[in-house]
């Protein structure tokens, strides 16, 4: 039984997950930094406590703190939302050892699908298509070189513990491999503590679907469909779309089929995504999962009428899937716009600061996830993602026309944002057509 959650995250998604909560009859505990003190997570738990300040090492990040809070206030479970924590397989040991249940897959799980190169490798092995690469891993330059010359230019170096664009380097041709290679092992290093990379084909103008899929404990897989999170702004996504206008109905039905088999190979529990990387003849390669709950998971809840947040504490209770396969049937279309205190024209910086005014769109299939309120201070010490706004029609040109609709009635004064370019790229001929693939912020950039 679950019936104390505590959220070991912040912004939006703790909000989320405190409204999931209230929806079970459940209650929910949000830990908090001393810069978010005042924070709306903090003010809408039914419990709340301090656990360190500064940087997220000092606080989301710190194991201890978090788990010792859980015990002090005597969750049943700690729900880890996304980033920080969430794909953290020690964390999750860390929760069962303590008699916590961890809203999310097993640390084994976590383990062999959070590294890239031995994700790949399963994949492999299940059948599921993978770019053409490295099966080992690589961690000397002049090794890599060798593989690169034999899989061909472009190829694309990964960190095998990266993720958001981190330790990510493309090398164009055999001379400049060494200097792309040695930066992005670097940037690994420092941002994961691993300098193991791999190597792969690089896919000139691709696009980037990803399939959301959740399973339970007793060996039931669903496939909620694909989302299209092509428009990306140094490799972190700022648009997110269900269906991909990109995909064939062929081609989305073999993706699905291939998501399931990807999670059943591997054990899965709990929500996950599969990403894929589509090149623009139409082929598809698993590129990676994500195990944990993803910032897009709204656009699927509005085509599918699901709550998967909800999902997820009911099977991390030990509950099986609410829905069957059959069940899902994908209706209309939805599109997200993450808005974030930055300035796009200064290549995104991060524009923290007092909201000294908030007006929010609304209307039917009209959906914002936000923590902001009037008089909040947006910390520094964060990512500078402030919102999410979802809309959900009956066809794809009427969720554009939607989504121009809510973007130009939000309003956000005392900082920064980047609304103004996301209405942009809403009137931009490339993505209207659904073609806009993950270079695209990039050369609309250099138009500019």
């Amino acid at each position: 039984m679950i019936n104390k959650v505590l959220i070991a995250n912040r912004g939006e998604i703790a909000v989320r997950i405190i409204r999931a909560c209230r929806n079970m009859g459940l209650r929910s505990v949000a830990v908090y930094s001393k810069e978010d003190s005042a924070a709306l997570h903090v003010k809408l738990a039914d419990q709340r406590i301090c656990i360190g300040e500064g940087p997220a090492k000092n606080s989301y990040l710190n194991m201890d703190s978090i788990i010792q809070a859980a015990i002090n206030i005597n969750a049943d479970a700690i729900h880890p939302g996304f980033g920080f924590l969430s794909e953290n397989s020690e964390f999750a040991r860390r929760c069962a050892a303590a008699g916590i249940v961890f809203i999310g897959p097993s640390p084994e799980v976590i383990d062999r699908m959070g590294n890239k190169s031995q994700a790949r490798n399963t994949m492999m092995q299940a059948g599921v298509p993978v770019v053409p690469g490295t099966k080992e891993p690589v961690y000397d330059a002049e090794e890599g070189r060798r593989i690169a010359d034999s899989i061909g230019y472009p190829v694309i170096i990964k960190a095998s513990s990266g993720g958001g664009g981190k330790g990510m380097r493309v090398a164009e041709s055999g001379e400049d491999f060494e200097e792309a290679f040695n930066k992005a092992q670097r940037e690994s290093a420092n941002a994961f503590g691993d300098d193991t990379m791999y190597i792969e084909k690089y896919i000139v103008d691709p696009r980037h679907v990803e399939v959301q899929i959740i399973a339970d404990s007793f060996g039931n897989v669903v496939a909620l469909g694909d989302r299209d999170c092509s428009v990306q702004r140094n490799h972190q996504k700022m648009i997110e779309e269900s269906p991909s206008p990109a995909i064939s109905a062929e081609i989305r039905k073999k993706m699905n089929e291939y998501a399931i088999l990807a999670a059943k190979t591997v054990g899965y529990t709990n929500a996950g995504t599969i990403e894929f990387i589509v090149s623009p003849q139409g082929e598809f390669y698993f590129m990676e999962m994500n195990t944990r709950i993803q910032v897009e998971h709204g656009v699927t809840e509005m085509v599918t009428g699901t709550d998967l947040i909800i999902e997820q504490i009911r099977i991390a209770a030990g509950e099986k899937l609410s829905f069957t396969q059959e069940d899902i049937i994908p209706r209309g279309h939805a599109i997200e716009c993450r808005i974030n205190a930055e300035i796009p024209e200064m290549n995104f910086m991060p524009c923290p600061g007092k909201v000294t005014h908030i007006h929010l769109p609304g209307g039917n299939g009209v959906r914002v996830d936000t923590a902001l309120y009037e008089g909040y201070t947006i910390p520094s010490e964060y990512d500078s993602m402030i919102a999410k706004i979802i809309v959900h029609a009956p066809n794809r040109e009427a969720a554009l026309q939607k989504m121009r609709t809510a973007l130009d009635e939000m309003v956000i004064t005392g900082v920064q944002t980047n609304l103004d370019f996301q209405f942009q790229i809403l009137r931009n001929p490339v993505f209207v057509e659904g073609k806009a693939d993950t270079g695209f912020i990039e050369k609309l950039m250099q138009i500019k």
